[in-house]
């Protein structure tokens, strides 16, 4: 994991697995669908640091996912390695 003070919003999902191309997280984005620290974002390049808490639209909707950032990356590697980058605080 990288030593990182922020990331942008959309890379950051994209290296968590939240969609499968990056284009794809940066328009979940813009949907409105995604929370930073309960405060809607439309911004793909919004920052992110360890600590926010992200709420995501869950599976099936009309749930929602929780995430607490614990790591930011410089790559998207594997589904394992995604997962250290949050803690689930809430999930269906």
């Amino acid at each position: 994991m990288a030593d990182l003070e922020y990331q942008r919003l959309d890379i950051w999902l994209w290296h968590a697995r939240v969609c499968r191309q990056r284009h794809d997280c940066a328009a979940l984005v813009e949907r409105g669908a995604v929370r930073i620290n309960r405060q809607v974002t439309t911004k793909p390049h919004s920052k992110i640091r360890i600590g926010d808490v992200l709420g995501l639209p869950g599976h099936p909707k009309p749930e929602v996912r929780i995430w607490r950032v614990k790591a930011l990356a410089e790559k998207r590697g594997s589904a394992p390695e995604a997962s250290f980058l949050y803690d689930i605080i809430h999930e269906n």
